[in-house]
């Protein structure tokens, strides 16, 4: 079985999506919408932008998305058994699977951007990635440290990003170190992403997804909040909404589509972070990239 993976945020590059622009009557007529569904040229800052242009908030998310959604829609063959996507990847896998129509999706992922935004301006905070430590020695050190830090991303046996407040995080770093830990380092992120510090940016969200119309999928979601396979819209609608306060489950979420019988791993999008996450979480995946025709 064939499981098509979808990256999020940080995957971006400069020229990102500009051979598909250049090979794809389609994929030119998608970025065309995108600029006039945005306001602005998305399309020139994604195959020409400088890496500071790229990073501006308005900017990353839905420009991973393009690439990622627009990649899907010229591959050639395209029929997955089922899909998953890391953070803003999952909304990238809705619209591939189905379960969200393109204008829709970008029209969440450009909410979903700004609304983080705002969450991130209202008060201080960060993340850190946390490596060569059990998942359970991180939950716990978190949980005894006064302020808000949470794990957020369960990236794969070993490697696990945590979440909040900056001096909490900072705390928890130097823990974290003296239980073991290769290696505990604050990056470069503006706010806690997936961590109670971002209620305000999902009560917005949830607001345009009660509004956005979710269909039945052509194949199961793997969802980074529930880890199992989905095809309900409306359970698909409320794990969404509960992405942005919850761990990124992603380690879970992968074992689980191997248990249900994928063999295959095709990561749809700029980069190739998630194949090489896939193969520490399961040594005989056969991971690769999907290339438009």
């Amino acid at each position: 079985m064939k499981a098509y993976v979808f990256p999020g945020q940080g995957a971006q590059f400069t020229g990102m999506g500009k051979n598909l622009y250049d090979n794809s009557e389609l994929a030119r007529n998608l970025f065309q919408q995108a600029d006039e569904q945005l306001g602005f040229e998305i399309s020139k800052i994604m195959f020409e932008g400088t890496a500071d242009e790229l990073k501006q908030t308005k900017v990353t998310q839905p420009a991973v998305f393009l690439h990622s959604v627009i990649l899907a829609k010229t591959l050639d063959n395209f029929q997955p058994d089922m899909v998953a996507g890391h953070s803003l990847g999952e909304i990238s896998a809705l619209v591939a699977n189905e379960t969200l129509g393109f204008e829709s999706g970008l029209n969440l992922v450009y909410k979903r951007a700004m609304a983080m935004q705002k969450a991130c301006e209202l008060q201080p905070s960060t993340m850190a990635a946390i490596l060569g430590l059990e998942d359970e020695v991180v939950e716990r050190i978190c949980s005894e440290i006064e302020g808000v830090v949470v794990p957020a991303n369960y990236n794969c046996p070993g490697q696990l990003v945590i979440s909040g407040e900056v001096p909490a995080v900072e705390l928890a770093c130097e823990k974290l170190k003296e239980a073991g830990a290769k290696r505990a380092l604050i990056l470069p992120v503006g706010g806690a992403f997936h961590s109670p510090l971002m209620k305000p940016a999902e009560d917005e969200l949830a607001e345009a997804i009660h509004q956005t119309e979710f269909k039945k999928p052509i194949c199961p979601v793997y969802q980074n909040v529930t880890t199992t396979a989905v095809t309900d819209p409306e359970e698909i609608k409320q794990n969404l909404i509960a992405q942005l306060t919850a761990p990124v489950k992603w380690t879970q979420s992968v074992q689980n589509m191997v248990k249900d019988g994928a063999m295959e791993f095709i990561e749809v999008g700029p980069g190739n972070t998630l194949q090489g996450l896939i193969r520490k979480i399961e040594a005989n995946a056969v991971t690769s990239s999907a290339t438009a025709s």
